[in-house]
């Protein structure tokens, strides 16, 4: 129950509010808060496996251990190479992937929607009766077939012992 009202917290946080003038001839859209788009930029959790910390890649054992400050160091390092590094190349490969992945996505809805489901669709229709034929042959050889297998390796019975003199 607590995590439905959590569900719940965080999808009206999600939410941009819309406002509508509808007196006026032409239809405002207003958008009064994008925050909450711009902060949670992961809402399903697709990439939760990518929370990659310094203590996840780089561990010393309490046997060994460098200097206190060769620790402070390389871990502020870490952190600042791994940001800047992801924001160079999202800057870079960010808008040119959402592109093609946009067209890929539209160019696939598009074949699904008007070529691939009317196709199977016709077939499917058009083909009723490879269908019935194909099920009397299923139902006429193979069914009795597997059904005297059936009911012969049925009655075989394995016993399993425990060799106690091993």
């Amino acid at each position: 129950m607590e995590d439905q009202g959590l569900k719940d917290t965080r999808l009206s946080e999600e939410l941009v509010e819309v406002k509508v003038d509808v007196h006026s001839e032409d239809v405002d859209f207003i958008h009064d808060d994008v925050r909450p788009l711009i902060h949670n930029r992961d809402p399903k959790r697709v990439n939760s496996n990518l929370k990659v910390m310094f203590e996840d890649v780089i561990a010393e054992p309490p046997s060994v251990r460098s200097f206190d400050k060769v620790w402070l160091w390389s871990h502020a390092l870490f952190e600042v190479s791994r940001l800047w590094c992801y924001r160079f190349i999202s800057l870079l490969l960010a808008v040119p992937v959402s592109l093609a992945a946009g067209l890929l996505f539209a160019v696939l809805s598009c074949l699904h929607i008007w070529l691939i489901v009317p196709c199977v669709q016709l077939l499917l229709i058009n083909m009723h009766w490879i269908q019935a034929v194909w099920a009397s042959i299923l139902n006429i050889f193979v069914s009795p077939f597997f059904t005297s297998l059936g009911k012969c390796c049925g009655q075989i019975t394995i016993h399993l012992t425990k060799d106690e003199n091993r």
